[in-house]
């Protein structure tokens, strides 16, 4: 299974704190053919509203779109998954968010080289 960059997928998340999973969703960074050929996916968590906030995280402004049944926000919580672990795909972020998330993340990572 691949993915595009800002589809919104479920899968399990771990427990820190219990050996159990539950499913959640999670937003795809990475595009489609940059980690295909090890069947990786890049993916930000996805967590609802009334959770403590975290510096940048990006509200999702369009909830039906993405799939999200609860108000929600992409926390810039990133991981690596094999893309056999993913669920489903269950939305996709609308223009706007995607707009919002990408800014997020120049925000997060230092993509220019300093000198």
């Amino acid at each position: 299974m691949t993915f595009d960059a800002f589809d919104v997928v479920a899968v399990p998340f771990p427990f820190v704190d219990r050996n159990a999973q539950k499913r959640r969703p999670a937003l795809v960074l990475s595009g489609r053919g940059s980690l295909e050929k090890v069947e990786h996916s890049v993916l930000a968590m996805i967590t609802s509203r009334k959770n403590p906030p975290w510096p940048l995280d990006v509200p999702v402004s369009d909830g039906a779109a993405a799939g999200l049944t609860a108000p929600s926000v992409v926390r810039m919580k990133l991981f690596t998954l094999d893309n056999r672990l993913v669920v489903r795909k269950i939305g996709r972020l609308s223009t706007p968010d995607r707009i919002a998330v990408q800014s997020a993340l120049g925000r997060l990572l230092v993509l220019e080289a300093t000198g």
